[in-house]
């Protein structure tokens, strides 16, 4: 297929594209700066210079293609509009696609959180719809669930729209500004690694190289209105990332109370995030697009050398 990629120079459109052309796809990336340019061409994809703001283009770009790969954020929005400012940037833009593709039954694959469908007290699967968003969300994480439904919704134009939760934690070398970066430097400031309350509560994870394949098998077996789930460790508890984080910086493992004070003074801007628990389920992603991790789970890509340079004690 000729595929449309945006954010292809990102954490994980950098490995998307390159599986894309391996497996014989045409792949055009959306290049906003002469560098990204470069870094697309090095890549082995088509550049068209544009970016998000000009939806037009977009309409005219996706029109041109026979399918779109959508992982780019409007990551300047967030210093003065926070995750209320990026959302409602993306809207225009799946909107945009929706016109470009309606009808043709072309896919739209979209990055989205395995958060989406919010803390249901089970294991989250890829049948859970992404939690309603309303105004008391606004300044949340959960307002950015409005684009992945509306992607959801093209699914009843004539689009094969998808969206892929990615894990709470996409790790690999390439991993600069995630949460496992962030929890990292906390221990290295603060001479521990903290974990919330008993440290119980389990996240997710997945190796960013592992992503790559599944937006490719998304893209091209994957059913209309379908979410699926880039994830591979289903479940850690808190406290093991937390002491796997400890062993590798010779520092002892903390509970951090959970306190309105307490919290925040460790984990910051995190606080209220590290205390949920996000169990997911990748059963129905494996069975029906045939996907496979391949790659090393969190705890064992922390001795990878990129974390931790200085390596394991």
């Amino acid at each position: 297929m000729r595929v449309l990629v945006t954010g292809g120079t990102g954490h994980s459109g950098s490995y998307i594209i390159p599986e894309l052309i391996a497996a014989g796809h045409e792949v055009t990336g959306l290049a906003r700066s002469d560098a990204s340019a470069a870094a697309l061409s090095a890549l082995g994809a088509t550049v068209r210079r544009g970016d998000l703001q000009n939806l037009d283009g977009l309409k005219e770009a996706a029109a041109d293609s026979d399918g779109v790969v959508h992982v780019a954020h409007r990551q300047d929005l967030l210093p003065t509009g926070g995750m209320d400012a990026v959302a409602a940037a993306e809207i225009p833009v799946m909107l945009a696609y929706g016109e470009a593709l309606a009808g043709t039954g072309k896919p739209l694959v979209v990055a989205g959180s395995v958060g989406s469908p919010g803390q249901l007290g089970r294991t989250a699967t890829e049948e859970d719809p992404a939690l309603f968003v309303d105004e008391e969300h606004r300044g949340t994480l959960r307002v950015r669930n409005v684009v992945e439904t509306t992607v959801i919704g093209l699914a009843g134009q004539g689009v094969r729209s998808s969206v892929v939760r990615i894990a709470n934690i996409a790790h690999g070398t390439s991993d600069r500004a995630g949460f496992l970066p962030m929890l990292i430097a906390l221990a290295k400031e603060r001479g521990f690694a903290g974990y919330p309350g008993d440290g119980a509560n389990v996240w997710n994870a997945v190796h960013i190289r592992d992503i790559a394949p599944l937006f490719r098998l998304a893209l091209e077996k994957g059913e209309a209105g379908r979410y699926w789930h880039a994830v591979d460790d289903e479940g850690i508890p808190f406290r093991e990332i937390a002491e796997a984080i400890g062993s590798r910086l010779s520092l002892p493992a903390v509970s951090i109370p959970l306190d309105e004070l307490m919290l925040p003074g460790y984990f910051g801007f995190i606080a209220n995030i590290v205390t949920q628990s996000y169990p997911t389920s990748n059963a129905i992603t494996r069975e029906a697009l045939g996907w496979e991790p391949t790659q090393p789970g969190l705890i064992a890509d922390l001795d990878n050398g990129h974390y931790l340079p200085e390596g394991r004690s």
